[in-house]
This record gives structure tokens, C-alpha cells and sequence, in this order.
């Protein structure tokens, strides 16, 4: 009696073929040595992490690497090393820079408060030295080593003491004397007078710690010669955590929100980062910049749904008219169509500022005949302006869009409504447009949230003007929330990344809001039709 082998089923015969086979030697080097490179960048991040004292970071990265190593040295678990990759980029480039957002949105993260405390006090010390009465004249040369400047102090004892501004004096037993005076140290060079003149700003500037705390004082000249001791006028205390002015004897204390502030208000720069709760909110929503939020929020969704509707409604329409079999030369005009989508939406941007520009402007001077028209400096011509411009930018999107859905669209669907005695826009109305709509509903969404977000289109079209003086935030008259963030984040003078990072919040959760209710819009289209 003959005994066949058993049969494979369909489950194990794909769960045979999904092992892993034994790597070729050559193939084994070549995971060796990536995963070499992919270790030694985790072991320079975590050490970095390490060195800032930033512990959860670090921890996070050493799992990440141990992780890391075990899926890809041990046999099996083919779909986890294909999906790592993925699983780290989404980590690394949306959910922590979300994290670190929310987080960001509650502290005062900005300018004059971006170091932590101990820096701030350091920095405050540092800032506020002044000469001390009666100190001892050191006797000096300025010598350079490898592009930093370096006090050779002959101090009152005769030795000679080495320092920068990086490093506090230190004994420099091995100088050479003349006159008595310390001049040069075995590689180190010694500054000519001319040398002095050309570096005169950073000589006079470069303070020398004495010792590892700022309290001990800095060595400082004036004149390239002769150096003295400078104290700060601020005293530090760590137990009763406050800085005393010992000039006018005002105590500054921790006023909980980044600073150190006197009783009457007065507070010491700079700052430190600090958590401050609720509050950009609440500056963000309150009775001062309130309406002034909520006008803002108005425009940036009037900007959106206009700059949506108008691009789809441009480009279904220059779709379903090239798309007509008859017309000639539709590939010559389709390829003229996408041209404004193929350039650079900042570069766009700049010539469309260009050609409106009121005096000089190609519109104004030669199609209008040397009209005055302004049509970026008035508030409501303005809107009306970067919505058109917006079309062009996103009409050529919704054609290319359309143009394809309708080629979808069966032949025999049409032709069957033409015999029924359909007319071109009962067509249009009742077949093209409801499957229209379902393919590209999606994508509307999609658009939506980022006009919502069009960054590019109105800061380079009109940077947000006209500006507006009155406005607590800042806001002109064509800024949309993301270009109030900008300038609360990254002008010059402003820097309040903790309210800015609260305004991306809020417009995170407006546009995921928005996104959902639009979604499920369109799955009840999808059952429709």
C-alpha cells in the first residue's frame, strides 16, 4: 500500500513561502554593516540626549535601538522589519512634533524665555557685572590659540594665570616672563598692537571666569594692558531662590511664570522656560484679542471654502470641456492648463505680488491703462484678490483631477441617458456630477484642510496686509491663523512659541473636526450614489 505525503493547505503553504530564507553571506554583510551606521547615529543621538539632560528622550531611543536590533538579527517577523521604517518616520515626523506641540502650547517657550533656569540665573549674573572698587591691577597680554582670544594675567603674586572666556583662570606655570610681566605661552600667539586694533571690540568685551561660579567674579581690560576684577551687582540666593539687587537692594523673586520680578512689577531678563498652564490660551481667546481671533477664524474658513469651491467649480468646467473629443488640440491645452500647478507656489506668489502691485503693476499700467486700483492694500479688495489668486493656483489641481474621473465614468452610463433624451446638463446633473463628486470628494476634503493652511499663497502674495496697527495679534487684513502663527513664532522682536504652538493646536483640532464631519459627508455620498 502506497502512502501519499499529506497535502499543504492554502494557510500553511503561505505561511512557507513567507519564511525567510538563510542570508548570503554577502547579503548578511550588507545588514551588518547598515545596521552599524543605524547604531552608531542612535548611540550619537542618545549620548547628545544625554549630555542635555533630557532622560525620557534618551531612554526612548536606547528601546528604539534595542528594538531595532532584535527585529532585524533574529529569524523571522518579516512584516515588522517592513514596517519599522514606516513606524519610525510617523514617530519621529507626526506623532512627536504633535507632542511636542501640545506640550510647547503650554509653557512660555519664546523669546527672552528659551534656556532653563540655571542658565537664566548664570546669564543674569554674567550680565551685570561691574568693576569691583579698590580690586588689584593684573598686568596682561592678549594671546590667541586655534580663533579664541586669551587674557595672560600676571597676578599680584608674580605667577602667571591662563584663561578664556570658556575657561577660568588657571596656573600657566610654563610662560615666559619679561620684565617681570608674563607675555607669551608655548602655542599660543601674542597680539601685535595691530592685531589688537583689528580684534579691538572682542578684547575689550572678553570677560575671564576667575572661578567655576559666576559669583567668584571675571578678570576684564580695557586697554589691552592693564585687566581687573569684575563682580556682578546681583546676588543669587539658591535657598530662598531669589536675586538681589545689592545697588538698590531690590529683592527679585520666581513669580511662577519664567522670571524673576520685584514687588513692584519689575522683572529681570532673561527669562527661563516654564510651564504656564492655560494661559496662552486664554491670551489667545481673551476679551482683547477675542473678536479680533474670531475674525480671523471666520476669514480663514470663508478663504478656504471659497478657494475650494471656485478651484473645483474652474476645473470641472475646463475639464469637461477639453475632455469633448471634438475640440482639437485638447493636449496642447490641457499641457497650457497645468502649467500654473507645475511652478513654485512661492515663486507664483511673487510675480502675482508683482503684477498687482497698485503703481507699477502689469495689470494696473498696461491691461487697465494706467488705472489705480488696489488691489493688495485695500482690506476688501485684498480678500477678494488672494481668493482669485488661490483659483490659479488650485484650478489646474481640480482639472487634472476631474479630467481623469470623468474619463472613469463608463460610456455606456452616458449613452444610455442621451437615449432616455437627457439633455447636456441633466447629464452633467444627474450622472457626471454624482460620480464626480464620489471620486473626488475625498480629495476636497483633502484640499480643504490645506487652503486651510495656505501658508504660501498669502505670505508671499500679500504677506497678510493690509496690516492692521490696532490689532492685538498682530493680524492683517488677509492673514489666515497659520500666518498669525508665523509671525507670533519667527518674527523679529516677537518669538512667542508657546502661543503660537497654541493657535496650531486649536487649528489642528478645528481642521481634524472639520475633516471628520466632511469624511462621513462623504461615505453617505458613496451609498447614494
Amino acid at each position: 500500500m502506497t502512502i501519499s505525503a499529506p497535502q499543504r493547505t492554502g494557510r500553511s503553504r503561505r505561511m512557507s513561502d513567507t519564511q525567510e530564507s538563510a542570508p548570503s553571506a554577502l547579503i548578511l554583510g550588507v545588514k551588518i554593516l547598515l545596521m552599524a551606521l543605524v547604531d552608531a547615529f542612535g548611540i550619537f543621538l542618545l549620548m547628545s540626549f544625554l549630555a542635555n539632560g533630557q532622560m525620557i528622550v534618551a531612554i526612548a531611543v536606547a528601546l528604539g535601538l534595542v528594538a531595532v536590533n532584535i527585529v532585524y538579527f533574529r529569524r523571522g517577523g518579516l512584516a515588522a522589519k517592513y514596517i519599522i521604517p514606516g513606524l519610525t518616520f510617523l514617530l519621529v515626523f507626526q506623532i512627536f512634533v504633535i507632542v511636542y506641540t501640545i506640550y510647547v502650547s503650554f509653557t512660555n517657550f519664546g523669546f527672552g524665555h528659551n534656556i532653563d533656569k540655571s542658565s537664566a540665573v548664570e546669564q543674569i549674573l554674567s550680565n551685570s557685572i561691574d568693576r569691583v572698587p579698590g580690586s588689584d591691577t593684573y598686568p596682561v597680554a592678549v594671546l590667541t590659540a586655534g580663533g579664541e582670544l586669551f587674557l595672560l594675567a600676571t597676578a599680584p603674586d608674580g605667577t602667571a594665570q591662563l584663561g578664556s572666556a570658556a575657561s577660568s583662570l588657571a596656573p600657566a606655570p610654563d610662560a615666559i616672563f619679561v620684565d617681570g610681566k608674563a607675555e607669551s605661552v608655548p602655542g599660543y600667539t601674542t597680539l601685535t598692537l595691530a592685531g589688537l586694533l583689528q580684534q579691538q571690540e572682542a578684547v575689550t568685551s572678553l570677560a575671564v571666569p576667575l572661578g567655576d561660579s559666576v559669583s567668584d567674579g571675571f578678570l576684564k581690560t580695557a586697554d589691552a594692558r592693564n585687566a581687573y576684577i569684575y563682580k556682578s551687582t546681583f546676588v543669587y540666593s539658591v535657598p530662598d531662590d531669589t536675586m538681589t539687587d545689592t545697588v538698590t537692594g531690590t529683592i527679585y523673586r520666581d513669580d511662577g511664570a519664567g522670571n524673576f520680578a520685584s514687588d513692584e512689577g519689575a522683572t529681570l531678563q532673561p527669562g527661563w522656560k516654564a510651564l504656564v498652564g492655560l494661559d496662552n490660551y486664554s491670551t489667545a481667546m481673551s476679551s482683547t484679542g477675542q473678536s479680533e481671533i474670531i475674525g480671523v477664524f471666520a476669514w480663514t474658513f470663508v478663504f478656504a471654502f471659497m478657494s475650494v469651491l471656485l478651484s473645483f467649480i474652474a476645473g470641472t468646467f475646463l475639464a469637461l470641456v477639453f475632455n469633448d473629443p471634438r475640440l482639437r488640440w485638447r493636449r496642447g491645452y490641457r499641457v497650457a492648463m497645468i502649467l500654473p500647478y507645475a511652478f513654485p507656489v512661492f515663486l507664483s506668489g511673487l510675480v502675482w505680488s508683482g503684477l498687482l502691485n497698485q503703481q507699477y503693476g502689469f495689470i494696473n499700467q498696461v491691461i487697465l491703462g494706467g488705472a489705480d486700483v488696489p488691489w493688495l492694500q485695500d482690506a476688501m479688495l485684498a480678500r477678494v484678490t488672494v481668493i482669485l489668486v488661490s483659483v490659479w493656483f488650485g484650478g489646474p489641481y481640480f482639472f487634472l483631477v476631474c479630467t481623469g474621473a470623468l474619463q472613469a465614468i463608463p460610456d455606456d452610463i452616458q449613452q444610455a441617458a442621451r437615449l432616455d433624451g437627457a439633455s447636456p446638463w441633466q447629464l452633467f446633473r444627474h450622472i457626471k456630477l454624482p460620480l464626480l463628486l464620489v471620486s473626488v470628494s475625498p480629495l476636497l476634503i483633502a484640499a480643504f484642510a490645506f487652503s486651510f493652511n495656505d501658508f504660501g499663497t498669502i505670505f508671499m502674495l500679500s504677506g497678510g496686509g493690509p496690516a492692521n496697527p490696532t490689532s492685538p495679534i498682530g493680524a492683517g487684513a488677509t492673514d489666515i491663523l497659520i500666518t498669525v502663527v508665523y509671525k507670533l513664532a519667527f518674527l523679529p522682536g516677537q518669538k512667542d512659541y508657546g502661543l503660537a504652538s497654541a493657535f496650531a493646536v486649536v487649528i489642528f483640532i478645528v481642521v481634524s473636526a472639520i475633516s471628520l464631519a466632511l469624511f462621513r459627508r462623504t461615505k453617505s455620498l458613496e451609498e447614494v450614489y
